[in-house]
């Protein structure tokens, strides 16, 4: 097997097409040649965060996107609450922690949504709240939590802060209509690029808020980033061979059609959490699934971090490991970004291949047969 198959939920897969804008000649950032490139990828951006306001692009991971929010928009002492239900939502609370913020911590079981309910009754126990934080997409879990719902009850509230890592170019996010007042993503996910990137938009009312925020920050300086990216390029030195990248990622989901980036999203994870279910597998996040990536139980007494380094290193397929108490319990099939059917059935039929290599008795065939009748749809 020479052929490596790339299905973990990020890095993902670069399309020839990104990869060849990547490897374009150096420019100089502080150029008429670059500033054009850079417009039009924000630009693109500004479409698929569904805002009419800047999306800045930082030389970062998300991660950074997500502390930039924290440094520009709280002060030393304020109280937010942190929706933690899995690893990201760990980090929320951590960077509140950092920086010297009062984080409420909502729990939420590992594999489930919180609840818009249990959300609202902690906003009524604390009306002094100045931000609420949350995933979209919690990668950890597979889990996507009801962000629509949640951001009407922020409405003339607390700020809404959104980790959208594993959701923006996965699922419909808008942030103007849904009245979101931060959206952060990261390159190596939906936007079918290595990692470097980071990327945010805010709303109105954040920006505002931005103006009496007393935390410190220099490098993540939001203010100081629109005012040189709306001139064309950035503050400090932009990652260039990415933003080429950019440009051309964005460009081809434009063409593809955003709802039809989602409804492909959509329906490679239905095809397969049908053939989990099919071979009997227990799946992580039955309820409130996201359209990135599934997480699956393996059987009882098999070693999911053992089944996982056997497909990455005989088999040429990598998926991604459970973090924490799931950890040696489940595996994570991604089907995000550049994904289509026939990576879900390639990542379908290893598993049947690896399951049985591990002793258990299934019939080949069952799982892949389930989600080929999910992805005949896309057969019009």
């Amino acid at each position: 097997m020479i052929k490596h198959y790339l299905l973990s939920p990020g890095p993902t897969p670069i399309p020839n097409e990104v990869a060849l804008a990547m490897s374009e000649t150096m420019i100089h950032h502080r150029t008429p040649q670059f500033n054009h490139i850079f417009d039009q990828a924000r630009q693109g951006l500004k479409k698929l965060f569904g805002t009419k306001n800047d999306v800045l692009i930082l030389a970062s991971s998300g991660t950074g996107a997500m502390e930039a929010s924290v440094a520009n928009l709280f002060s030393p002492g304020d109280k937010v609450l942190v929706i933690n239900g899995g690893k990201f939502g760990e980090r929320w609370l951590n960077i509140a922690n950092a920086f010297g913020l009062s984080p409420i911590e909502l729990e939420v079981e590992w594999g489930q949504a919180v609840k818009v309910d249990t959300v609202e009754k902690q906003m009524k126990a604390h009306p002094d709240l100045k931000g609420v934080m949350i995933q979209a997409s919690e990668t950890s879990t597979t889990v996507l939590h009801p962000v629509k719902e949640i951001a009407k009850l922020t409405k003339n509230g607390p700020l809404f802060l959104v980790d959208g890592v594993t959701a923006v170019g996965v699922v419909s996010i808008p942030l103007d209509e849904w009245g979101l007042d931060v959206l952060v993503t990261g390159s190596q996910k939906a936007m079918m690029l290595p990692p470097g990137l980071g990327f945010i938009a805010l709303s109105d009312r954040a920006w505002e808020r931005t103006k009496h925020a007393k935390l410190p920050r220099f490098y993540f300086d939001l203010n100081l980033e629109r005012k040189n990216q709306q001139k064309g390029s950035g503050a400090f030195t932009p990652a260039v061979s990415l933003i080429f990248g950019a440009r051309a990622s964005l460009e081809m989901m434009q063409r593809e059609g955003l709802d039809r980036v989602y409804a492909r999203h959509a329906r490679m994870s239905r095809a397969t959490r049908a053939a989990a279910t099919a071979l009997g597998l227990k799946l992580l996040a039955p309820d409130s699934p996201s359209p990135a990536a599934t997480g699956v139980y393996l059987p009882d007494g098999i070693d999911a971090d053992q089944v996982l380094d056997y497909l990455r290193d005989h088999m040429n397929i990598t998926l991604a490991e459970g973090q924490d108490q799931l950890k040696g319990k489940v595996i994570r099939i991604a089907h995000v970004g550049y994904m289509g059917a026939f990576d879900v059935i390639t990542a379908v039929a290893a598993l049947e291949m690896v399951l049985r290599k591990f002793g258990v008795e299934l019939p080949f065939g069952k799982g892949v047969a389930a989600a080929q009748e999910v992805l005949m749809e896309s057969l019009v």
